[in-house]
């Protein structure tokens, strides 16, 4: 596998929490603008920012949670030389699932759908991690 190849899933999640980021204000502050909200209503982190812009917000949170775990072990993996085809194929599921998630997050935000492909994305990282550590201990290539 190319560098580029192994690092494509990983700066669509990085470009997701970029997007995300600078959505974020571009929604909040106009709030902040207009009155809708005051300062010392939020300035604590307190939740009182409207349902749209918390979404965003949880949203944007979420993504420096679980997706460290993937950006670590995808340094580990190039470093270690076993980011190979099952890897790729890994990470791309665990970005897509990923960015369902975000977009539901958003959108909808129906725990209904949102737990199931968070549960997806949790349940291949793991898997990914598994077979890395497996690999690893073992010394298989």
């Amino acid at each position: 596998m190319t560098l580029p190849m192994i690092l494509a899933p990983l700066f669509v999640l990085v470009l997701m929490t970029l997007v995300l980021g600078f959505w974020l204000p571009m929604v909040s502050v106009p709030m902040l603008r207009r009155g809708e909200v005051q300062p010392q209503d939020v300035d604590l982190r307190q939740l009182n920012w409207p349902r749209p812009v918390q979404q965003i917000n949880n949203s944007y949170t979420s993504q420096f949670e679980q997706p460290v775990l993937f950006y670590v072990l995808t340094i580990l993996a190039i470093i270690s030389k076993h980011a190979d085809l099952l890897f790729v194929v890994m990470a791309w599921i665990f970005v897509l699932a990923r960015l369902a998630h975000a977009y539901i997050h958003v959108t909808s935000n129906n725990v209904n759908l949102r737990g199931p492909v968070f549960g997806i994305a949790a349940l291949v990282l793991a898997i990914m991690w598994l077979i890395f550590m497996i690999r690893i201990m073992l010394g298989l290539p």
